[in-house]
């Protein structure tokens, strides 16, 4: 589904990805895990095409990517939940929702996503700046969705919220992934978050991917290590 080779990502002069290669095979998910400034963010808006990536290929189901712009890499398959969420606060949340419609897959809000997050239906004429930072990202999830994508990207989205909606927000992903079949790419700090939504995980540190590793076979202290300050 989305195959990642030999992508090089700079900020200025400096060199902030090197050669990061993975594929993320339709339905699967991946964790890429870290310290912050660590590159994750980086790695992530990269592939959405907020940040230019100066060597090295996106391919979206054979589709290259790179060099497009963002709203081109949407419209092939790819969404994209920033870090911090950054909904529309003065719209409401059905406003925020609509905004994922115009990649035309969808006419209209599927009823799927108020079924996988009903407190966004009790809550639909809110306006987005008043609901929780839980809320918040499930809404700026619900929105993503709303494009109809095949891969789902999150930067960090547990920043922030409080551990009941963490393991809520995962269950979602999960049932959300086996029941739609997309394919989930997340950035995550929190460990227990990321084994709970992932199949496999990336390390990066310094930007470079420094371990892969499907759950199954993880060294969990090995993880650790390159979490911990």
């Amino acid at each position: 589904m989305l195959s990642i080779s030999k992508l090089n990502v700079y900020y200025g002069e400096s060199h902030v990805i090197h050669d990061a290669e993975f594929e993320l095979a339709p339905g699967a998910a991946i964790a890429v895990v870290g310290r912050n400034g660590m590159g994750k963010s980086t790695l992530l808006k990269s592939l959405i095409g907020m940040i230019p990536t100066k060597r090295g290929s996106i391919k979206l189901a054979g589709q290259e990517l790179a060099g497009l712009p963002s709203y081109e890499r949407v419209q092939a398959g790819l969404a994209y939940v920033p870090q911090g969420r950054m909904i529309f606060s003065q719209l409401t949340v059905e406003e925020n929702i609509l905004t994922g419609l115009e990649t035309g897959r969808y006419a209209d809000i599927p009823d799927f996503i108020y079924e996988f997050f009903p407190v966004l239906l009790e809550m639909r004429d809110r306006k987005g700046g008043n609901l929780s930072g839980g809320q918040q990202q499930q809404l700026a999830i619900a929105r993503a969705l709303a494009s109809k994508p095949r891969v789902l990207i999150l930067d960090e989205p547990t920043e922030g919220i409080q551990p009941s909606i963490i393991k809520e927000i995962a269950r979602s992903l999960n049932a959300l992934r086996k029941e739609l079949g997309i394919a989930i790419l997340v950035s995550e700090q929190v460990l227990s978050f990321a084994l709970e939504v992932a199949d496999r995980l990336l390390v990066i540190d310094r930007g470079h991917i420094v371990r892969s590793a499907d759950k199954s076979n993880l060294d969990i202290e090995d993880v650790r290590s390159f979490l911990t300050i």
